[in-house]
């Protein structure tokens, strides 16, 4: 595979440092260039992020030396990368304006921004589920009159793990209605239990328009490309609710899900044994050998124990069982700073890279 030179903008706050471990050793991306707000730029990355370095890993000593860059230059940063990821913390609107200059500077973006996320004709790709939504990317480029430049989105880390469970489902039963209620740990709020300290002990029943991201960002995932844009899809019936933790990663769901044609729990099992999509096919170097792990014991997956499966890029499953109300109910997991975020966005940016999107 080509290599190619990869920026960071927005590289240090929680999820840059993220993009940072993931990037230090990649085999297809090298980290070319680093940039964040004019208060960090011209320092040293080591300098900039300081005390806020919140990975477990250390910083990479690649990078430690490496001069952060305004993230407003838009031109310079292009200039010395083949794409970059973007992770800032700003408005939405700042967010849409900075992403679009870069994409019309000839740099594509893989966002790990909501901002773009119901951007007709920006996809929002979760690499097994929908990879044939990059077919709108030729759409988005004559509406930003470029040739190279475009923008790829991944989804809300809250669903990672629900959306994942429902999929293998749809085509032979049909999901009916879905409730869920998510379970989010603190780094999901770029915080830790140092900068949270009232998060310890306690759990918040509000996360700012997480809900409405959680019921309406899969309708997008589910819909088709249509005369150059994304049509999202009018079912399943999606309600949720979103609950702040006290756990450092990992968020966890519990899922209760009806269908048009009711499967046995056998066969639910099967279809997520069985589950592959394009990035095992494409064996992308992030992707997990197998996506969906299903756990027998009446105790798992618990967030501790199984956050990190597969270098934190596989979904835990468990809990299945019949419903009095709904079909079924059960309990999945996922690592949200991982598969729910930087994760996320370097399986994407693979993706794009085996399919010539930064070519």
């Amino acid at each position: 595979m080509k290599e190619y030179r990869v920026g960071i903008v927005g590289a240090t706050g929680m999820v840059g440092q993220r993009f940072v471990t993931l990037l230090a050793n990649h085999p297809w991306f090298h980290i070319t260039a680093l940039a964040a707000s004019a208060r960090s730029a011209g320092k040293t990355y080591e300098d900039a992020v300081g005390s806020r370095w919140a990975m477990t890993a250390e910083m990479p000593e690649s990078v430690k030396s490496m001069v952060v860059m305004d993230a407003q230059n838009v031109e310079e940063v292009a200039s010395k990368v083949d794409f970059v990821f973007c992770a800032v913390d700003m408005k939405k609107d700042e967010i849409k304006a900075l992403e679009g200059a870069y994409a019309k500077a000839e740099c594509p973006v893989v966002s790990n921004n909501s901002a773009n996320r119901f951007t007709p004709d920006v996809p929002m790709v979760v690499p097994e589920i929908n990879a044939h939504h990059l077919d709108v990317i030729p759409a988005q480029r004559a509406r930003l009159g470029t040739k190279r430049g475009f923008i790829a989105v991944k989804s809300n880390c809250s669903l990672q793990s629900y959306v994942p469970a429902l999929h293998p489902l749809m085509a032979d039963y049909g999901v009916d209605k879905c409730l869920v209620c998510t379970y989010q740990a603190i780094s999901g709020a770029g915080k830790t239990f140092a900068t949270w300290p009232e998060m310890q002990d306690n759990c918040i029943p509000y996360i700012g328009g997480e809900e409405e991201k959680s019921e309406q960002e899969p309708l997008k995932l589910w819909g088709k490309v249509e005369n150059g844009v994304i049509v999202p899809a009018s079912e399943p019936s999606i309600t949720a609710q979103c609950l702040r933790v006290a756990c450092t990663d990992g968020h966890m769901a519990a899922v209760f899900v009806s269908f048009k044609t009711k499967p046995t729990v056998e066969e639910i099992k099967e279809k997520w044994a069985s589950f592959a999509g394009p990035a095992q096919e494409l064996g992308l170097p992030s992707a997990p050998k197998q996506f969906l792990h299903y756990f027998e014991e009446a105790d798992r997956p618990q967030t501790r124990l199984d956050r990190n499966l597969e270098n934190g890029m596989a979904i835990s499953l468990g809990r299945l069982r019949p419903h009095t109300q709904y079909d079924y109910k059960f309990v999945c997991l996922s690592h949200n700073t991982l598969r729910g975020a930087a994760g996320g966005g370097v399986l994407l940016a693979e993706l794009l890279a085996a399919k010539g999107y930064f070519d």
